[in-house]
């Protein structure tokens, strides 16, 4: 047979393999939430270096959510898992260290239940919106996670007396924007809505 008459060679579909780097971070976050959660229950936020060795398991596996997600795109590693596991894992992780800092009365109930509410709220939403589209995360919500972090990691350090009065500033810088980035996300969902007609 000619090459004239050869057929067209097939497209062909990458699969992408769910156990990936990207995915396995994520399940490693995943992993790390239980053994965080002990480190504090131990330490019972009295004992120093339990508190540090907590501090440190939980930026760890916050790391591992910006990794996870650059290896991702990067290497084009996306998958329906690490769609949903990640961000159960963040929500898992950072849900943890505000429950847990309040339960020890580092942090005001209200603190959590706003941040908790706004997280899941906009969960909820991005559900409802979900036959329409997706909303691409903004680069507010990325500042969001960082000023969390950052907040959550102030609280769980055993930081001096004299510098302790830094913290709620911190979050409540976290508490401003996790409130507007939300804001910010309705507003978004509903025009989807409304385009979608």
């Amino acid at each position: 047979m000619t090459e004239a008459t050869d057929p067209a060679p097939a497209a062909t579909v990458r699969t992408v393999p769910v156990v990936n780097a990207a995915n396995a971070l994520t399940a490693l976050r995943l992993l790390l939430v239980p053994v965080f959660m002990a480190l504090v229950v131990v330490s019972g936020m009295a004992d120093s270096s339990g508190r540090i060795a907590a501090c440190l398991t939980f930026a760890f596996a916050s790391m591992t959510d910006l990794a996870d997600g650059w290896i991702a795109r990067r290497f084009g590693l996306v998958t329906s898992f690490g769609k949903v596991a990640d961000p159960i894992a963040d929500k898992a992780l950072t849900g943890a260290a505000l429950v847990l800092l309040s339960w020890y009365d580092q942090l005001p109930w209200w603190v959590t239940l706003v941040i908790l509410a706004r997280e899941f709220g906009v969960t909820l939403i991005r559900f409802w919106v979900i036959r329409h589209g997706v909303i691409a995360a903004s680069h507010g919500g990325k500042i969001k996670t960082a000023v969390q972090i950052l907040a959550i990691v102030w609280y769980l350090w055993p930081v001096p007396a004299a510098v302790a009065w830094i913290g709620p500033w911190i979050m409540g810088a976290a508490v401003v924007v996790t409130l507007l980035t939300g804001l910010d996300y309705v507003v978004r969902a509903l025009r989807l809505r409304r385009r979608a007609g």
